[in-house]
């Protein structure tokens, strides 16, 4: 049987997920969880052979998963499942080592398809995603920007409205640092603005 560990926070997509699974003869549900770090914890427990995992998950990202779980083992087939349509996101997932990539959107059948071709040792996009990896859309990233923690936080401090001397006051560190950050994220991002960065940040998944 082909140990299946499902990573989802969505009640609804997770529902869907074990009732299709369920009617495959050659494959049992290894173990359901909510959260990124829930999953990790689950993947080294259970060594399931394929994790379907959702992208945005509400602690740790999809790619940060895929990161960490690769570099532990290189066996366990990972399909992202994810609502996010842009050629950037599916670029970094699969650079991060997952072996497909299902939007939501899709029907059940083609994530039967994904993880029997991942098992296979190849890897499945599914249509929309392969049509969208053919095309390159005017003004998106060539790819997604790394960044950092302190990055990380300063981008949700500036999109809940707090001035440079504000966020400087609340991580402990200079407005000269704060400054700095700021003007490293715009450049990351091609951005003219920080809500410009925000905005990018949000729509591929970083925040």
């Amino acid at each position: 049987m082909i140990k299946v560990l499902l990573i989802d926070d969505h009640p609804i997509v997770m529902e869907g997920l074990k009732n299709l699974l369920s009617r495959q003869e050659d494959f049992t549900i290894a173990g359901c969880c909510a959260t990124g770090q829930e999953g990790l914890a689950a993947i080294a427990e259970l060594a399931p052979d394929v994790v379907l995992l959702d992208i945005n998950l509400p602690d740790v990202s999809g790619i940060d998963i895929c990161r960490q779980v690769r570099k532990q083992d290189k066996d366990i087939r990972i399909i992202a499942l994810s609502v996010h349509n842009e050629r950037p996101v599916i670029k970094n997932l699969l650079a991060s080592g997952a072996n497909g990539y299902v939007l939501k959107n899709s029907v059940g059948e083609e994530i039967i398809t994904a993880i029997n071709t991942a098992l296979n040792g190849e890897t499945y996009l599914c249509r929309a995603a392969r049509d969208i990896l053919s095309t390159i859309q005017e003004g998106e990233l060539a790819e997604i920007p790394k960044i950092t923690r302190r990055e990380k936080e300063i981008m949700l401090l500036v999109s809940k409205g707090l001035t440079t001397t504000q966020i400087a006051e609340q991580l402990f560190i200079s407005s000269h640092t704060v400054e700095s950050h700021r003007k490293n994220l715009i450049e990351k991002f091609d951005a003219g603005t920080m809500m410009a960065v925000i905005k990018l940040a949000t729509q591929y998944g970083l925040m």
